[in-house]
C-alpha cells in the first residue's frame, strides 16, 4: 500500500538525491502534496500563556481534546481560554471569561448537541454547558456538584450513562461515580474507590526524574476513561508533574466502575528522555478517521514546578486489547494522517535530527547560558543573547550539506517580566540557509508575525540542501533573545549506522523495579532507541539515549518479565536492532 509515509519518504529522497553535490534547487510542495502529509512536532506549536503570578513563565498542562460538531477542542490548565482546530495541526486560541479557565485540569464532554465543561476545585465545582463554544456563551448546568473534585474527567458510555472520575493526591485514591445528567447531574450512589498508589510494586509510580526518590510518596492523579471492544480503560498519571518520568498508567475492567486490574503494559504513555520529556496527565481520543491519539503534559519545571507544555502522540489498541502510546522519536516531526492508519511507522516521516551538538555561532551570549545549550536536546537548558535587539542571531553549522525538511525553533523566557496574555506580544525573526556561509536563502520569514507562540515548527515549503542555518532576531516580547532548542530535521548525505550488538540486561535483585542495560558502541551512531515490553511482539516502551552505551531503568513492574531490543540512529536514519534479550 502506498501510505503517506511512503509518499513523504519518496518526496524527501527524490528531492535530496536529485540535488546532490550542493546543487539543491528544491521542489515546491503543492497544496495537494501538503495536504497529503501535514506534519507537527512536539512540544505542540501553541501560544502558551504567561501565568498571572510570579515568576514570569509560561504554562499549559493537563489537556483534554475532544471532537465537537465540526472541530477539535483543546482545554488545558490555566490558559485563559481554549483552542480549536479542524486538523490537529493549526490551533486557534479563544479567550473566554464565562467558564473557569484559570482553574486546573479542566475536562469536557460532548453529549448530543451540547458541550459540557468542568474544572478542578477544592470548594465548589460548577458544570457549564454550551451548544456553540465559539459564540462564547456558556450556561450553568449544575452550580455545585455534591462533593468538590480535583482533576475531573467525564466519560459517556455507549448506553448514554455518564460517569465522573477524579483524584489528585499523594495519599488518597482515584474515585468514580455515575452521574444522572438528565436530572441535574446528581450522584447515583456512593463514589467508588478505583485505584491506590502502589510504588512498591510499580517503579513508574516512584517519584523523581528517573523514578529513584523511593522515600517520597507519588501523586496519583489525572484520571481518564476510554472504552474499547467492551472493556474499560481507566488511565491515571504519576508520579509527579515536575518529573521527566511523568507518565500515564492504565487499568482495565469489564465495567465503568471496576473492579480494575493493571494492564501488563504500563505505563502506557511514557517519555522519560529526549528534547521534551514527560507524557503524563492527558487524554486519549479518536480523530475523525478513527485513529487514537494521546495528548499529555511535557515537563520543563525550571522557573516553577508547573512550567509545562503539551505533547501529542499516536496511540493504539493491539489485537489483544493492549492500549499503548508510541513515543519513539516522540519530539521529532510526525505525520497527521488523513486516513485510518495501522501503526507508528505511518506517522513517522524518518526526518532525522541534523543539528545535535553541531558547532554554533552567536552574536552574543550570557556567560552562564552557553550557545551549545540550544542544540543539546534538553528543553531545560537554554542559550540567551545579551539583549533582545535586532542584531542578535544564532547559526548552526551542520558540518555537511543535508536535505533540510523542517526547523523547530523553541524560544525560552529569560529575564522576562510579562504576565497573562499581553496584547502585542510577538516573536519576529528570519531563518536562512546557506551552503557556503556567503550566499543565503530565506527559508522562514516571520518579520510580520503577530503571534506569541514559543515552539515554532516550520516544515519547509521546498526541500533544499544547506550546511548553515541562521536565525536572526527582529523582536521578542520581553527579555533577551533566548532559545532552548534550535532543531533542524531532514536527511544527511551518508549511511545509516550499523545495527547495535552486545545488548545485555541485568535486573537488580534487590529491587526488581530496576534494571541496567549495556551495549556495544556503534561507530557513526548519534544515539540509541531502547525498546522493551511484555512480549517479543509488544515492545511498546521506548527510551532515547544520546551517545551513552549504558542505561538504568527504574520504571519496571516488580512482578513482570520483559523483552528488550535496541536500535541505533544518526542523521541518515534508523537501523533496527537484531537482538532480543529477555529479562525474567
Amino acid at each position: 500500500m502506498f501510505s503517506i509515509r511512503s509518499f513523504g519518504l519518496l518526496f524527501v529522497f527524490c528531492c535530496f538525491f536529485s540535488c546532490k553535490n550542493q546543487e539543491f534547487k528544491g521542489e515546491k510542495v503543492t497544496e495537494e502534496r501538503s495536504a497529503s502529509f501535514a506534519t507537527y512536532c512536539n512540544p505542540l506549536d501553541l501560544d502558551y500563556r504567561f501565568q498571572l503570578e510570579e515568576p514570569s513563565r509560561r504554562e499549559a498542562a493537563d489537556p483534554t481534546i475532544l471532537w465537537f460538531k465540526d472541530r477539535y477542542y483543546l482545554f488545558a490548565s490555566k490558559s485563559g481560554g481554549f483552542w480549536h482546530s479542524k486538523d490537529l495541526v493549526d490551533w486557534v486560541f479563544e479567550e473566554t471569561r464565562t467558564i473557569p479557565v484559570e482553574d486546573y485540569a479542566p475536562t469536557a464532554i460532548a453529549i448530543r448537541d451540547t458541550l459540557y465543561f468542568l474544572a478542578s476545585s477544592h470548594e465548589r465545582n460548577t458544570i457549564y454547558k454550551t451548544s456553540d463554544p465559539l459564540e462564547g456563551e456558556w450556561e450553568v448546568a449544575r452550580k455545585d456538584i455534591e462533593v468538590p473534585v480535583w482533576d475531573p474527567a467525564f466519560f459517556l458510555d455507549d448506553d448514554e450513562r455518564l460517569y465522573l472520575y477524579w483524584g489528585c493526591s499523594d495519599k488518597e485514591p482515584l474515585l468514580g461515580v455515575e452521574l444522572d445528567y438528565r436530572k441535574n447531574f446528581n450522584f447515583l450512589g456512593t463514589p467508588t474507590v478505583l485505584k491506590h498508589a502502589e510504588p512498591e510494586r510499580f517503579g513508574w509510580e516512584v517519584p523523581g526524574d528517573y523514578n529513584t526518590l523511593t522515600g517520597q510518596a507519588p501523586w496519583i492523579e489525572g484520571a481518564w476513561m476510554n472504552k474499547h471492544n467492551g472493556k474499560y480503560y481507566l488511565q491515571y498519571s504519576g508520579p509527579g508533574t515536575e518529573f521527566k518520568s511523568y507518565s500515564d498508567g492504565v487499568y482495565v475492567s469489564e465495567g465503568p466502575l471496576g473492579p480494575f486490574v493493571p494492564q501488563e503494559h504500563n505505563p502506557f504513555a511514557y517519555k522519560p528522555e529526549g528534547f521534551a520529556a514527560g507524557a503524563g496527565h492527558g487524554s486519549t481520543f479518536k480523530d475523525i478517521y478513527g485513529n487514537y491519539w494521546h495528548i499529555g503534559t511535557i515537563t520543563i519545571s525550571q522557573k516553577h514546578m508547573f512550567e509545562r507544555r503539551l505533547g501529542l502522540y499516536p496511540a493504539f489498541f493491539d489485537d489483544s486489547g493492549v492500549l499503548y502510546t508510541n513515543t519513539s522519536f516522540g519530539d521529532y516531526p510526525k505525520f497527521i494522517p488523513r486516513s485510518r492508519i495501522d501503526n507508528f511507522q505511518d506517522t513517522f516521516p524518518d526526518w532525522m535530527l541534523l543539528s545535535y551538538k553541531k558547532p554554533v555561532e552567536v552574536s552574543s551570549s550570557i556567560d552562564s547560558l552557553a550557545p551549545e545549550n540550544m542544540n543539546d536536546e534538553d528543553i531545560r537548558t537554554l542559550w540567551a543573547a545579551k539583549s533582545g535587539a535586532v542584531n542578535e542571531f544564532a547559526m548552526i553549522d551542520l558540518e555537511e550539506v543535508g536535505a533540510v525538511a523542517a526547523i523547530q525553533l523553541n524560544f525560552a523566557e529569560f529575564q522576562t517580566n510579562l504576565f497573562g496574555r499581553t496584547p502585542g506580544n510577538k516573536f519576529r525573526y528570519r531563518i536562512s540557509g546557506s551552503v557556503d556561509k556567503k550566499n543565503w536563502t530565506l527559508l522562514v520569514d516571520r518579520s510580520q508575525n503577530d503571534s506569541d507562540r514559543t515552539h515554532n515548527y516550520h516544515p519547509l515549503d521546498s526541500l533544499g540542501g544547506y550546511r548553515f542555518i541562521r536565525v536572526e532576531n527582529l523582536e521578542v516580547p520581553s527579555g533577551s533573545f533566548a532559545i532552548s532548542g534550535f532543531r533542524i530535521f531532514g536527511k544527511g548525505s551518508g549511511a545509516k549506522p550499523d545495527a547495535t550488538l552486545g545488548l545485555a540486561v541485568i535486573r537488580n535483585t534487590a529491587d526488581r523495579r530496576s534494571c541496567r542495560l549495556s551495549w556495544d558502541k556503534v561507530t557513526g551512531a548519534t544515539g540509541y532507541e531502547v525498546h522493551y515490553g511484555s512480549a517479543p511482539d509488544k515492545l511498546y516502551q521506548s527510551y532515547m539515549v544520546y551517545q551513552d552505551t549504558t542505561l538504568e531503568i527504574h520504571s519496571l513492574s516488580s512482578d513482570q518479565h520483559y523483552y528488550f531490543s535496541i536500535d541505533s540512529f544518526n542523521e541518515n536514519g534508523v537501523s533496527s536492532g537484531q537482538e532480543l534479550v529477555t529479562l525474567e
